[in-house]
């Protein structure tokens, strides 16, 4: 560069301190996109040009990016695609070096222009050099007046080429350490996120999120194998488009998420939908995306998935150079969500521990004491001679026994799992009906159960006991008018019943009974009868009725106990 200065002092002193001065400019900066565009206005000024552009060079030897300067957005718009590296653009990415041409239509690479661009003649490009890469050219057209360039401008622009390939590698180192600092703070954001007991679907979002910021990506996927690695499914989209990716599935062969699933390394495509590792027969489902890159999450068999981002059509290309981070933070997401996956897994083994340890202490203390101590009511009752408290004894001794039963229902449900997780039992699950039911209501229902519902009902009743539960409460909400309601449901020789009872203006007759003779049939199917009438006198402990109704609904079914 002090080269060229000299050169530019001895031909021109007056333009060095403008030089100079766009120079420093130049220098300032240190964001990439903002330095490539104050070199092209900087040129155009210092050899008064009418028109100038700079264009990259990305990995293949055409064009990457084209910031053109002097042509208005109405211009660009009729153009069409900018320049990718034909003609005389390519002619200086195939020889770099200095080309100045007094017409551009002589030269022999010249392709001419499209419909809608600005007529151009005269013609100086010159290489932009970082280090001993050709990093693109800087390219002026329209020399003002009608002259030619000549000697002085092409000294000039070769310094400003010179200045821009020192300002253009400070940028990049610049933004090379600013990327590297946004992956450590995104992968540090997902650990700890994952290691502070958030769930798996809480940060599949984070992780993706944050790939796609740092890319200045427009869409980020994750896709999860399935049908025994036949497929693979887009379990979440963001950004533009994602309804329309969100749970699509694709097939392992011939797709590009699949093509990176067992890849190691980052797939980079220039267009997605063109690639020549999409091979599958139906049209590409990536529409309006071009550039993609894909990662797999994990390696080896440890691979859960595989992170694509993509930017929309006509965007610049992914490098290299800005995606090698995204593998090894996909690695990292993927060693942190098994190592929370584990750490859940040893949770739940310790609460399962928890819970056998509960039960057995019930077991072997709880429920000997009061078997111990119904055993000695029992033999009491023949030293008591008042009848009336004979019978209070014999009624104690009874509710030890059901109490006795209960407990051992609570016990088979701390224990009972099903695939690794505890299952809900169906005392469980009414209580969280009941529980839903409180916002449509407006008051909370009172709620009794008894004898073994968890251990004696066979999984199909239970389904059917929720649903008419379900059923009978959204029938209270929405057309009782009530102010209380009762539920219970009660396991008693052999037979289970659900009742339900609410204090409104009762059932009229010609009230749709579509939903009532469903719940009907659901009993009949299981060898049960269903009633609905008013309550029982003394049934209701919810307060009287504002409108002196009120229903009760009883659904009853035989439960065969072995």
């Amino acid at each position: 560069m002090q080269a060229h200065l000299e050169a530019v002092q001895r031909g021109a002193p007056e333009s060095v301190h403008s030089l100079l001065e766009a120079v420093l400019k130049v220098g300032r900066e240190l964001d990439l996109p903002q330095v490539l565009r104050h070199i092209v206005q900087a040129a155009v000024v210092l050899v008064d040009a009418e028109y100038g552009a700079l264009g990259v060079i990305g990995e293949e030897p055409r064009l990457s990016e084209f910031l053109p300067v002097g042509i208005s957005e109405e211009q660009i718009a009729a153009i069409g695609h900018l320049p990718e590296g034909h003609g005389i653009l390519g002619e200086l990415i195939r020889h770099p070096e200095s080309l100045r041409l007094s017409e551009l239509s002589n030269h022999p690479a010249s392709y001419g222009f499209p419909p809608g661009h600005p007529p151009m003649h005269s013609f100086l490009g010159v290489p932009i050099r970082v280090r001993d890469e050709v990093f693109g050219n800087l390219y002026l057209t329209e020399k003002r007046g009608g002259k030619d360039f000549d000697d002085e401008d092409e000294t000039v622009l070769a310094t400003l080429a010179a200045a821009a390939g020192v300002a253009i590698e400070n940028a990049r180192l610049y933004e090379s350490v600013r990327n590297r600092q946004r992956w450590q703070e995104a992968n540090a954001d997902v650990i700890a996120s994952l290691l502070s007991g958030a769930d798996e679907r809480q940060v599949l979002p984070l992780i993706v999120d944050h790939a796609r910021e740092i890319l200045s990506a427009d869409l980020g996927a994750l896709a999860l194998p399935g049908d025994g690695g036949k497929t693979m499914r887009v379990a979440l989209a963001t950004g533009v488009g994602a309804d329309v990716y969100q749970g699509l599935v694709l097939p392992r062969e011939g797709s590009f998420v699949g093509a990176a699933l067992y890849a190691g390394e980052p797939l980079l495509s220039a267009d997605i939908r063109t690639d020549p590792r999409v091979t599958m027969l139906r049209p590409p489902p990536w529409r309006g995306m071009g550039p993609a890159v894909a990662v797999p999450m994990g390696a080896g068999e440890g691979v859960r998935g595989v992170l694509l981002m993509g930017r929309k059509l006509g965007s610049a290309a992914f490098t290299q150079a800005e995606t090698a981070p995204l593998l090894a933070f996909a690695g990292q997401a993927a060693i942190a969500m098994e190592l929370a996956g584990r750490r859940q897994s040893a949770e739940q083994l310790t609460l399962l521990e928890d819970r056998d340890r509960i039960a057995r202490d019930l077991h072997d203390l709880a429920i000997q004491r009061l078997f111990a101590t119904g055993m000695t009511l029992q033999s009491t009752v023949r030293f008591v001679e008042h009848p009336a408290a004979r019978d209070r004894l014999l009624r104690a001794v009874d509710d030890l026994d059901e109490t006795i039963k209960i407990i051992r229902s609570t016990i088979f449900g701390l224990r009972a799992h099903e695939a690794g997780h505890t299952r809900q039992g169906l005392r469980v699950r009414v209580t969280l009906v009941v529980e839903r039911a409180v916002r449509a209501l407006g008051f909370t229902p009172s709620l009794r159960m008894e004898g073994l519902i968890d251990t004696a009902v066979p999984p199909d009743v239970a389904e059917h006991v929720v649903a008419v539960l379900g059923e009978a409460l959204s029938n209270v909400a929405r057309h009782a008018h009530a102010t209380g309601a009762e539920v219970s449901l009660v396991l008693r020789d052999s037979r289970l019943t659900l009742t339900v009872s609410d204090n409104g203006t009762g059932m009229p007759p010609d009230r749709p009974r579509s939903g009532l003779d469903n719940l009907a049939r659901r009993a009949e199917g299981l060898g049960g009868t269903m009633t609905v009438g008013p309550p029982e006198h003394g049934g209701m402990t919810v307060g009287p009725s504002e409108h002196g109704g009120g229903t009760r609904l009883v659904w009853s079914v035989p439960i065969s106990l072995r």
